[in-house]
């Protein structure tokens, strides 16, 4: 027995497939449409999501730059100043002056538009010495000082509140009792807010 072979063959097994359709363009053109009217309607809330996620954006954002600029100190075994300027909504890292003459590692981050950085006073009285101190880089500037032990200086503030000024929305960072770090606090929100 022998099998055929050669074009004819091939022209037989074609006409066998099944022939599969695909989309005319109206269909698609309908389901794009119809794309259109559900997007439209959802991005009113949409947008509503995207603007909750600016402030916790921003939180973690800063809270990054508290770690790494305690990571910097540590590794470096200088002190290194996170710098925040309320006024400006800028805020900063940089190697605490004195140590070296210009820090090519310094960064600078600017506060989106809705949002505003607070550092209310602390509650309690420290007597300090000298060398734990964090003098402002300019006027009207608040600091937290990152020890090369990996402590926080004993003048760095005990609570930043990040508010979103449309949403009215407040995220705490607060100290950690041992004094080694910042953490976002979910529980600090209802004393925020009286």
């Amino acid at each position: 027995m022998t099998l055929p072979t050669g074009k004819l063959q091939l022209r037989l097994r074609n006409r066998e497939k099944p022939y599969h359709a695909a989309f005319t363009l109206v269909e698609l053109i309908l389901v794009m449409a119809l794309l259109v009217v559900v997007l439209g309607y959802a991005a009113p809330s949409l947008s509503r999501f995207f603007r909750g996620r600016v402030i916790d954006h921003e939180a973690r954002r800063f809270l990054a730059l508290t770690r790494y600029g305690q990571s910097r100190a540590a590794s470096e075994g200088i002190p290194m100043i996170l710098w925040i300027d309320t006024a400006q909504k800028v805020y900063g890292l940089k190697a605490q002056t004195g140590y070296v003459e210009e820090d090519p590692l310094a960064l600078q981050y600017t506060l989106d538009p809705d949002v505003e950085i607070e550092l209310p006073q602390s509650q309690t009285i420290i007597q300090t010495n000298f060398w734990t101190m964090a003098p402002p880089i300019r006027t009207g500037q608040r600091v937290i000082c990152f020890l090369p032990d990996g402590y926080l200086s004993e003048t760095s503030p005990d609570r930043i509140l990040i508010r979103q000024t449309k949403e009215n929305q407040t995220v705490c960072i607060a100290a950690l009792q041992s004094r080694i770090g910042y953490e976002i606090q979910t529980n600090q929100l209802e004393q925020v807010a009286r």
